[in-house]
């Protein structure tokens, strides 16, 4: 079998444009990856297509032979992009090799040792503004019984923060807390935004309402700076979406930078994140996938979920856009808090071109400091999922 085509897929996707690639075959088998790189989506299409000229003719079984020497050729080995254009061209490699064999993707890299994996919600929010619209949209999140939920409540802020949004901030986490009590845990979201002694502050101040995680406080490239506020918070710290390697996680593992480290596997590839997943389990470290993108990287997470044990939280859209249902063919149920593996050959998603076409690339703008965080979501929101808590209660009497 040989690799014949290898074309990038834009679709807008309301908040960003998600990019996914489509590898196909001489045998008639195809694979698809996604590659969503928020705001610049244009720039990892166009890395898509100039590695995939030197695919074309190549045996898609041969994953790691690919991985290496693309990495090796790129010269400008790393960044986003060109890893980016690589972790989707790899994770549709893996969907072709999982077809080609008949067996879920999970059944290649280790084998299932867990059949659902818990999910905390990100995108419950959509739209609030106030403590009390956080509260209220907390409780209406309950009722789908996700393990956690996580926000962004820093409005504006960057490096410093106000006297008056870091006030703004920690209403807004009483207000949930008061709203959740222990129902589900909290788990506050940085965005890279805070200085090293606004984050510390911040930090200690989450002290107080049990938070599970301080998310990303600082900016990512600051390993020493992140380390240090990990040792003078009580607050675990999450961080890792926006590292692109396992040779850059090795140094933050080894520079105690987190608590729980969020690889994302549409920007380090699915055989790569697996490899992380192993490095992290050696310092007895939790993983919990960064999964904020469509519906590709989506299975492709779960496929890792399948078999990486360490792998302790996944996070999940609370909602997405229509268009979902209509450009992606996907079983995905939600029994009590946990997302259930499908055990489809391949990564499990299949993709509608006609329909994408429709929906074509829109430029968007990054909302994270302009107070427009919580316009994530369209008014005409939709689950993707199904949603099954009586079967899980039931199993658990």
């Amino acid at each position: 079998m040989k690799i014949t085509k290898i074309r990038p897929l834009v679709c807008d996707a309301y908040r960003s444009n998600w990019v996914f690639v489509k590898v196909e075959t001489d045998k008639g088998i195809y694979g698809v990856g996604e590659a969503t790189l928020e705001y610049h989506e244009l720039s990892v299409a166009k890395a898509i297509e100039e590695i995939g000229v030197n695919l074309v003719g190549k045996d898609p079984h041969a994953i790691e032979a690919f991985w290496h020497y693309t990495y090796r050729n790129s010269y400008w080995q790393g960044g986003a992009v060109i890893i980016s254009a690589m972790a989707a061209i790899e994770m549709a490699l893996w969907d072709i090799k999982g077809k080609d064999l008949g067996v879920p993707v999970y059944q290649l890299i280790g084998g299932k040792i867990r059949d659902k994996i818990p999910c905390y919600a990100n995108a419950w929010f959509a739209s609030a503004k106030t403590p009390e619209e956080f509260a209220a949209k907390a409780k209406e999140a309950l009722k789908l019984g996700f393990v956690g939920l996580k926000w962004d409540p820093f409005g504006t802020a960057w490096q410093s923060i106000e006297q008056k949004d870091f006030n703004s901030a920690i209403d807004c986490v009483a207000a949930v807390k008061e709203a959740v009590k222990d129902k589900t845990l909290l788990l506050i979201e940085g965005h890279g935004r805070l200085n090293v002694p606004s984050a510390i502050r911040v930090g200690k101040e989450l002290e107080k309402y049990d938070v599970h995680w301080f998310e990303e406080p600082i900016p990512p490239n600051d390993f020493e700076g992140l380390a240090e506020v990990r040792k003078n918070v009580g607050v675990a710290i999450a961080a890792g979406e926006r590292i692109y390697n396992k040779f850059r996680f090795k140094t933050f593992l080894n520079m105690g930078c987190a608590d729980y480290i969020q690889p994302d596997v549409t920007h380090v590839g699915l055989f790569e994140l697996r490899k992380i997943a192993a490095l992290a389990e050696t310092y007895h470290l939790p993983v919990c996938p960064h999964n904020p993108s469509g519906p590709v990287a989506n299975a492709a997470t779960l496929q890792l979920a399948a078999c990486c044990p360490n792998i302790y939280l996944l996070e999940t859209m609370a909602t997405d856009i229509p268009v979902r249902a209509k450009i992606a063919k996907e079983t995905l149920r939600l029994e009590n808090g946990y997302m259930v593996i499908p055990d489809i050959p391949g990564l499990g998603v299949d993709l509608d071109e006609e329909e994408i076409k429709k929906h074509p690339y829109k430029p968007h703008s990054i909302r994270h400091y302009t107070g427009k965080l919580t316009d994530i979501r369209p008014a005409d929101e939709i689950a993707y999922y199904s949603v099954d808590r009586g079967k899980v209660n039931k199993d658990n009497k």
